[in-house]
């Protein structure tokens, strides 16, 4: 039934769903959310179409599951609201980055063409594919010894995540994948193209992932250096005009409106990232107030008055996150991705027994043991790595360690741990931020994380950080949502509509002072081993990869 009240709606694109929220434009009340789970979920190991084993480091997806999502998600929030879809003015979306694939003029993915289904260079990179590490290595490298002046605005390295690097795997590896493909899309911009039927490129991915500073990419000299025949790549398959974030990026065309049951014609967002667009969603907005939306991985964005220089940040833009300000990005490359790991591979079968007779999932079951601990009482210490690790030391190559292990370890000790290293690897990139001139004073949490409140209460203690948590458990997908509110003009800016319409606890899990005490302790460990394995004593995890990397590919020649 209409209310007349006027209606947004906010899509998020995650690594195994997409979630749909409806939204009021006047308070940012949610009214009805749906989730629809991607039909292939996440390619690392076999290619479906084929039945081939992919290399070490591969993670890949089928495009046609976010336009699923479109299908089937967007109808059943709008049911779950009882809205009418007629009072919905705006819809915006975001995605996972960076995450690529490469299309036709017409916006086709090349995976859906007959002769590139068997190709796995054809299909969509999702942002965990890093086996261009190599290629991200090179770009690195000659970055460096030109004196390009774009690499320090990424903390002095790209990582093997973003658009060049996955680029130039395809070139090297599937040329004809890469002489076929007409645009190198970010998804954050193909569902918006699926979306209008115009492909508009957004500001945000454009910086952050494709190496856009000050007006320009890396130049035709240094890509042509890098390999011959690249020079190219950003004329002929990358460039394309540019959309601000909160800008109309279109218009719902009749084939979306079809898919979605949303009038045709209503404003269509230009698109985002899933981090970028939960600052605005939490009322983060001013310098110093850092969000970390914490997954499967976690990203860290926050705002700046001023440009600094911070050593292995993701990147640095002008409006990257809200106009006016510098937009800063960091992160960890494994987070919940640990976690679930460990619940899968690292846990008696005793463990499920008792956590299905109690009636909960083993995560809470381990969660409730590890609570009773002592902080430092397991007597380990581990590094985050098992994902590689996207800040500060930008390199993919890296692998987790757990250092203390005895026969007396046991699984709530090994998962205590674990927990305590991501709060350590977000302790490093803030204190690497602060050093550089850019000071974090409040940490915000989004994300599905927030649930654990003993996760919530390390990374207090571990950061010596005010913990203020998100109010909605759909923080990207409200993100979404308020910028789908200015692109429709119900709202001035970003910033406002962040005011009317973001939700957020504010100092929800405290520091515990002598819990900070006992951490610091703990963390000079953490710091000791991520120098020596990170920064050059010891590269055996390099070694390491680059044996599995050549034992795989025998294996699937």
């Amino acid at each position: 039934m209409s209310t007349g009240e006027p209606l947004v709606v906010g899509v998020d694109f995650g690594t195994l769903s997409g979630r749909a929220v409806v939204v009021r434009v006047r308070d940012g009340a949610e009214l009805g959310s749906a989730v629809s789970e991607y039909r292939h979920g996440v390619i690392d190991r076999i290619l479906p179409e084929t039945g081939h084993g992919l290399p070490p480091d591969w993670a890949l997806q089928v495009p046609s599951d976010y336009v699923d999502v479109l299908r089937t998600a967007v109808p059943e929030a709008i049911r779950s609201a009882g809205a009418d879809p007629a009072d919905v003015i705006g819809i915006g979306t975001d995605f996972t980055a960076c995450t690529m694939v490469p299309t036709t003029a017409e916006g086709t993915p090349l995976c859906e063409l007959p002769e590139f289904t068997g190709n796995p260079h054809a299909y969509v990179k999702l942002w965990r594919h890093h086996s261009a590490q190599p290629q991200a290595d090179r770009i690195n490298a000659l970055a460096r010894k030109r004196g390009e002046s774009w690499l320090p605005r990424y903390g002095g390295l790209i990582s093997s995540e973003w658009e060049f690097a996955k680029a130039l795997e395809v070139f090297e590896e599937a040329p004809e994948v890469y002489d076929r493909m007409r645009h190198w899309v970010e998804l954050a911009d193909w569902i918006v193209w699926q979306l209008t039927g115009t492909y508009v490129r957004n500001a945000c991915t454009a910086g952050y992932k494709g190496i856009l500073q000050d007006g320009h990419y890396p130049s035709t000299e240094f890509l042509e250096e890098l390999a011959p025949g690249f020079g190219s790549f950003v004329d002929d398959k990358l460039v394309h005009p540019l959309g601000a974030l909160g800008a109309k990026a279109g218009s719902l065309s009749a084939q979306a409106a079809e898919w979605t049951g949303l009038p045709e014609g209503i404003a269509v967002a230009v698109g985002n990232v899933d981090a970028h667009v939960t600052a605005p969603a939490v009322q983060a907005v001013e310098p110093g107030q850092m969000v970390a939306i914490m997954g499967t991985s976690t990203c860290h964005v926050m705002n700046g008055a001023e440009l600094r220089e911070v050593p292995g940040m993701c990147g640095v833009v002008d409006g990257g996150i809200v106009s006016g300000q510098w937009g800063y990005e960091a992160g960890q490359s494994g987070v919940g991705d640990i976690f679930g790991w460990f619940v899968e591979h690292g846990v008696p079968a005793s463990y499920v027994d008792d956590a299905r007779e109690a009636g909960i999932s083993v995560h809470e079951l381990l969660t409730r043991l590890a609570a009773t601990q002592e902080i430092g009482e397991h007597g380990l210490v581990a590094l985050d790595w098992h994902s590689g690790n996207r800040s500060v030391l930008v390199d993919h190559e890296l692998s987790g360690v757990v250092v203390g292990q005895t026969l007396a370890t046991r699984a709530e000790d090994t998962y205590r741990a674990l927990l305590e290293a991501t709060a350590f690897g977000t302790r490093t990139i803030i204190e690497t931020f602060d050093r550089a001139g850019v000071p974090v004073t409040e940490l915000i949490v989004a994300g599905g994380l927030v649930k654990n409140p003993l996760l919530m209460q390390i990374y207090a203690d571990v950061t010596n950080l005010p913990l203020s948590v998100a109010g909605s458990a759909q923080s990207p997908a409200l993100g979404s949502a308020i910028h789908a509110a200015v692109a429709a003009g119900a709202h001035p800016d970003v910033p406002a509509a962040a005011l009317a319409m973001g939700s957020v606890r504010r100092s929800v899990h405290r520091p515990i002072p002598e819990n900070v005490e006992a951490y610091d302790d703990l963390y000079a460990e953490y710091a000791a081993l991520h120098d020596y394995f990170g920064r050059g004593t010891n590269d055996v995890m390099h070694r390491l990869a680059a044996r599995r990397r050549a034992a795989r590919k025998g294996q699937h020649r």
